[in-house]
């Protein structure tokens, strides 16, 4: 056998890790969502301390997102992965363990910061397992969380109610842990830092005060609009239903349903499109498909359209983000990834209550244009972001960011 052979059976075995790190991870995610209303009834929580609580999660991964790529740039995504996702399954017993609301809230920041570290540095080591097989992998990977957040919610249908609470939780942090244990030892090394990361890294005087060039910031612009929109779709499209279309019970989850089952497909065959078309085209046709599916869900007078809608708009973003994560981690690395993630998660955050106190003064329908104009930012700026991290790694305006540019 020889050494490319090696190589390249331990860079896949480096994949397959990875990829069960992030469905365990979407498995966390699932796990809690579907006991949010058993820890509210348990504690006698109103909506507004859930909202709060829920806030947290998301504050305590703005804070490790930025620390994370330090650390993987000291210590290597490897290593920092394995860490991350073993506090990150465990955290999820924090919430369920609290006697009363203030440590629910303290759980979830520190669920959230151990999410936040481990969304950077298994993005991270997804890049460098794209460099060591020389083909995109990033947007499979993110399928295989959406994938986990089915399985996690699956499971939940059918323990929910029948199982304490706390046993539910337990068994998902026992199997995931272990889960995470075994991938965690197959990680990769991360290559050496090449001149052209350093220089991303480096660049314009006046950012590097700020620690971030010009090339992240513009790419965490995307990945924030980007996310942003997602966040809209994911946490709007159910309510549209029932309060702008008159869908009652099961039916107001239908718009909801189409956009995951499409973002879901579309992140397990992006890597495919990616060969074919570019990372480029990926970002600005999809982020533009993404426009048109909300304009039609928007302007839709009934169900069966605006689900045609709501499923455009889930094809058209799905892989917007891991292409956005794999610029970030080919130009910049493992701090580029850092920056450009915690751009992004802003979006997430704030895009979906952004869009609550829109819909308070004008309506549901002309509030979601909000995610509609992110969509459509990000099919404007994407040129100028793709041409930034081709400045910087020297790769053809059609290519997939992070395929070797030179003649073979």
């Amino acid at each position: 056998m020889t050494v490319l052979s090696l190589q390249t059976g331990r860079a896949e075995s480096a994949r397959r890790a990875v990829s069960l790190i992030f469905l365990v991870n979407g498995a966390f995610f699932a796990t809690w969502a579907v006991n949010i209303p058993g820890v509210r009834d348990a504690l006698s929580l109103s909506e507004a301390q859930i909202g709060g609580a829920l806030l947290a999660i998301g504050l305590g991964a703005l804070i490790t997102m930025p620390l994370t790529g330090g650390w993987t740039a000291r210590y290597g995504s490897g290593p920092v992965t394995r860490v991350a996702v073993v506090a990150c399954m465990l955290s999820l017993a924090l919430p369920f363990l609290a006697p009363g609301y203030l440590g629910v809230v303290l759980g979830l920041t520190v669920m959230g910061a151990a999410n936040g570290s481990l969304d950077v540095a298994m993005n991270a080591q997804g890049v460098t397992v794209e460099q060591a097989l020389k083909r995109p992998v990033l947007s499979r990977l993110h399928a295989y969380f959406s994938l986990g957040g089915v399985l996690g919610a699956a499971l939940g249908t059918l323990l929910v109610g029948r199982v304490p609470m706390l046993t539910h939780v337990l068994l998902v942090v026992g199997v995931t842990t272990v889960a995470g244990v075994l991938a965690g030892r197959l990680m990769l090394p991360d290559p050496p830092v090449t001149q052209t990361q350093e220089a991303g890294q480096a660049a314009q005087p006046s950012r590097r005060r700020m620690g971030i060039s010009s090339a992240a910031l513009l790419l965490g612009l995307l990945c924030f609009l980007g996310m942003l929109s997602e966040g809209a779709n994911y946490d709007w499209a159910a309510l549209y239903f029932r309060d702008v279309l008159g869908q009652a019970g099961g039916n107001a989850g239908i718009g909801y349903t189409a956009f995951a089952v499409t973002m879901t497909l579309g992140r397990w065959f992006g890597d495919l499109a990616r060969t074919r078309l570019g990372d480029e085209a990926i970002v600005r046709v999809g982020a533009a498909v993404a426009g048109l599916g909300l304009g039609i869900a928007l302007l839709a007078q009934g169900p069966v359209v605006a689900t045609i809608g709501f499923a455009l708009s889930g094809l058209g973003l799905s892989n917007v983000v891991p292409v956005l994560y794999g610029a970030a981690g080919h130009a910049l690395a493992g701090r580029g990834i850092a920056q450009v993630a915690t751009l992004g998660y802003g979006g997430f955050l704030l895009g979906p209550p952004l869009i609550g106190f829109v819909a308070q003064e004008v309506g549901l329908r002309p509030a979601l244009g909000v995610a509609l104009a992110g969509a459509v930012l990000v099919a404007l700026l994407g040129g100028s972001a793709f041409a930034l991290v081709r400045r910087r790694i020297g790769a053809g305006p059609g290519q997939v960011v992070g395929q070797n540019s030179s003649p073979s």
